[in-house]
C-alpha cells in the first residue's frame, strides 16, 4: 500500500444501524432478567428446589447475557460517536468506566450462576443444600443486587449528565435517567423488579437516537445540492 492510498482512504464511520444495538441489549437483558425472576426465588438462602423444575429456563437466561453484553458495548460506542469532539474527559471516564464495570460484574454473576447449573448437573442430590451451593447463590445475589445495579445507576447518571450538556439525547430522557438512577441506587433492595428500569431506559434512549438519526438522514437527502 502506497502513502497516497493511505491518505485517500476513507475514515471508518459508525454504521447507522449500530443504534439498534441498544434495542437488542434492552430486549435481551429484559428477557434474561424476567426469566430469572420467575424461576429463581429472590431470597439467597432458599434450599434450591427450583433447580429441579427451572434449570432449563435459568440456563437459557444465562446464555442470553453474553449477547446482551456485546450489544451494550455497541451501544456505548454509539453514544461516544454522537459525542464526538464534545466529549469531556471527566464525564467520559465515569461514563465509560461505569459501563465496563456494569458489564464485568454482570458477566461475573452470570459465570457464577453457570457454575451453579454445572454443579447441579454433575451431582444434583449432593449439590443442593451443600455449602458450595449456598456460597455461590449468595455471591450471585450480592453481585447482582449491589454491584450490577449500582453500576447501572452510575452509568445512567453520567450519561444523563452528558446528555443535558451536549444534547446527544432528549432532555426529558436525561431527567428521567436521574430519577430512575436514584431508584436503582436506593430502592433496588425493596423493589425486586426495579432492575428492569435500566434496560427500559436504554431502550428509550436508543429509540430517540434512531429517530434523530433518521431525521438527519432525511433532511440531508432533501437538501438541494450546491
Amino acid at each position: 500500500m502506497t502513502p497516497d492510498e493511505t491518505l485517500t482512504r476513507k475514515p471508518l464511520k459508525t454504521p447507522r444501524a449500530a443504534a439498534i444495538a441498544g434495542l437488542a441489549f434492552s430486549c435481551l437483558l429484559a428477557v434474561a432478567f424476567a426469566l430469572l425472576r420467575i424461576s429463581v426465588p429472590a431470597h439467597p438462602q432458599e434450599p434450591g428446589a427450583w433447580l429441579y423444575t427451572s434449570s432449563t429456563t435459568v440456563t437459557l437466561a444465562i446464555n442470553l447475557v453474553p449477547f446482551a453484553g456485546i450489544a451494550f458495548l455497541w451501544f456505548i460506542g454509539v453514544l461516544r460517536d454522537r459525542l464526538g469532539q464534545l466529549e469531556d474527559r471527566f464525564f467520559a471516564t465515569v461514563f465509560f468506566g461505569s459501563g465496563l464495570l456494569f458489564l464485568g460484574t454482570l458477566f461475573l454473576a452470570s459465570a457464577v450462576g453457570g457454575g451453579i447449573m454445572m454443579g447441579f448437573t454433575a451431582k444434583p442430590d449432593e449439590f443442593i443444600g451443600s455449602p458450595t451451593f449456598y456460597f455461590a447463590r449468595a455471591v450471585v445475589y450480592a453481585i447482582m443486587n449491589v454491584y450490577v445495579v449500582k453500576m447501572a445507576g452510575v452509568f445512567m447518571i453520567s450519561t444523563s449528565t452528558i446528555a443535558l450538556y451536549t444534547a446527544i439525547a432528549a432532555r426529558w430522557l436525561a431527567i428521567l435517567g436521574y430519577v430512575l438512577a436514584v431508584l436503582l441506587l436506593l430502592g433496588s433492595s425493596y423493589v425486586s423488579w426495579s432492575f428492569l428500569v435500566f434496560p427500559a431506559w436504554v431502550f428509550m434512549v436508543s429509540v430517540n437516537i434512531l429517530v434523530d438519526t433518521f431525521r438527519q438522514t432525511k433532511s440531508g437527502a432533501q437538501s438541494p445540492a450546491k
